[in-house]
């Protein structure tokens, strides 16, 4: 029997998604791995969104977590979770809100990113309104232009105004290099290094100008082995804990195992080629290119088109396919995957043990 098929499968639901608890405690041990120490660890938890999971990884002494959400950043409170870094730069009503957050649980230790003096300026004005000490990390873009500021005279700059800050506490520099995801282990590591070299350099000048930079935050899924090699730095992988066809095709140098898997019924054979499966745009991440999954027992067959509540296939001989009959599918990308379902089954010895619900999936929790 492989892995990911349940029994007694008639009563199932569809679409869904299963989880599975031994895999996933397989890729925590794996990240312990190649960490080599949980204090080097701050996985981010934006693939799962789920409370049990992140006790998982507290549970081997992984204590910093990264998030993306306020809502992502409560429910890592709840869970009791020492040291909370929110990994996109907090504005508008979401400022004030993760201020209040902090109130709300003291035990825990809040951070958040920056890259501009405006931001700043507000985070540092909130601090002194509210009396909380708010951690600052200095947000750096190393090539993927998507958020951060170029590391240079500008960073150093705004770093020393976090650092001399008598509201805010200056935590570090984080840098994310989720452009970096190269199949081949020495290219990926190649521009891996490039990229970092520059973090290095402002790390040097900033520490040469008097200034502490107690933590480096570095790093995805793709680069995690790499900057698992560099001393100094904490990793910040988060796909690791699901896994998927993606990064299970690009990185087959990483032993990490797919942990989530999506349950999907054909519902229409519209010709004699044709065949339509119920996991659509609702269902599945739809922003990719073909394929969307890698459905099992399915492989000949070509992902043609995918619809709000479809995705259709094409085969050369559909005549042992039936209609509503069940198959089990790997997605292409999980993390906007997960987040479709409010809960998650838990699957253990290829039966359902319960349910963990998505705790974070909604923007808004209680605060």
């Amino acid at each position: 029997m492989e892995w990911y098929t349940i029994q007694n499968s008639e009563h199932l639901i569809t679409p869904s998604l299963a989880v599975f608890p031994e895999r996933i405690q397989y890729n925590i041990d794996s990240m312990l791995r190649t960490a080599g120490d949980p204090d080097r660890l701050r996985p981010h938890i934006k693939t799962h969104k789920i409370a049990e999971i992140v006790e998982m990884q507290q549970a081997v002494g992984i204590n910093k977590f990264k998030c993306a959400t306020i809502a992502e950043a409560e429910m890592l409170a709840r869970c009791q979770a020492e040291d909370i870094l929110l990994a996109m730069q907090a504005v508008g009503e979401n400022l004030d809100r993760y201020f209040r957050l902090a109130q709300t649980y003291p035990d825990s230790t809040f951070s958040c990113l920056v890259d501009n003096l405006g931001i700043l300026e507000k985070l540092d004005q909130k601090a002194e309104e509210t009396g909380i000490t708010m951690g600052v990390f200095l947000d750096l873009n190393t090539g993927m232009d998507r958020t951060g500021i170029a590391p240079g005279d500008e960073a150093e700059a705004l770093y020393a105004k976090i650092a001399d800050s008598d509201h805010l506490v200056c935590r570090g520099l984080h840098a994310y290099d989720g452009h970096i995801r190269d199949a081949d282990l020495n290219l990926r590591k190649k521009r891996c290094d490039a990229a970092f070299a520059e973090v290095d350099v402002l790390r040097k000048n900033l520490e040469g100008s008097g200034y502490s930079v107690p933590e480096i935050i570095v790093g995805g899924s793709p680069t995690f082995p790499v900057h698992a090699q560099r001393e100094g730095v904490v990793l910040s992988p988060g796909t690791t804990l699901l896994w998927d066809v993606r990064n299970a095709t690009d990185l087959r140098d990483m032993d990490i195992l797919p942990a989530a898997v999506l349950l999907t019924r054909v519902v229409s054979k519209p010709t004699a080629n044709r065949i339509a499966l119920d996991i659509g745009h609702k269902s599945i991440a739809p922003e990719m290119g073909f394929p969307r999954a890698e459905i099992m027992g399915m492989e000949h067959a070509k992902q043609v088109g995918h619809s709000e509540e479809h995705l259709v296939l094409e085969a050369e001989d559909t005549s042992s396919v039936q209609i509503g009959q069940l198959y089990y599918a790997l997605p292409m990308h999980v993390c906007p995957t997960v987040c479709k379902y409010p809960s998650v089954m838990v699957i253990k010895d290829h039966q359902i043990s319960g349910n963990w619900e998505v705790a974070a999936r909604d923007y808004q929790l209680s605060i």
